[in-house]
């Protein structure tokens, strides 16, 4: 089956781990396991939710045209991820919106991500805070909408 998902994720992953912005950030493909002290993450291909559906991404195609060619609308989800070890959900909330804005500037400044024939973007984001034992961690998940042609 031909798809822009894969290439889509290489894209994105390249350009966020050489994004300057992100220093000090770990930039990860999907769900790892990783004994990393860093309390912030981007995680590209995973919700970050370790009892979820581990789903990485969706896309729908239809025939462009007469022919072999496909357009296929891409959605990809990128976690955000800011845990402390207090309670300062304010905090927390903050540093993933901090986090948050060069992503989004990188895709509005290059929608393609250097990709021929495809754009995203991000479509939808959704908030989710917890408290856990090890205190406040904050999830901002973007959801990356966009088209390609295959």
């Amino acid at each position: 089956m031909a798809s822009r998902l894969p290439e889509l994720i290489d894209a994105l992953m390249a350009r966020l781990q050489s994004q300057p912005a992100l220093d000090g950030v770990e930039v990860v493909d999907g769900p790892v396991v990783a004994d990393s002290p860093s309390p912030d993450w981007v995680v590209v291909g995973f919700d970050g939710d370790d009892g979820g559906t581990f789903e990485a991404g969706q896309t729908v195609g239809g025939w462009s045209g007469v022919g072999t060619r496909r357009e296929e609308e891409l959605q990809l989800v990128v976690a955000i991820i800011a845990s402390r070890g207090d309670t300062d959900v304010q905090a927390a909330r903050r540093r993933v919106y901090e986090i948050a804005a060069p992503i989004e500037a990188l895709l509005a400044a290059t929608p393609s991500l250097g990709m021929a024939e495809a754009e995203c973007a991000i479509g939808a984001s959704a908030l989710v805070q917890e408290q856990t034992s090890r205190g406040i961690q904050v999830r901002l998940l973007l959801q990356l909408v966009g088209r390609a042609f295959t």
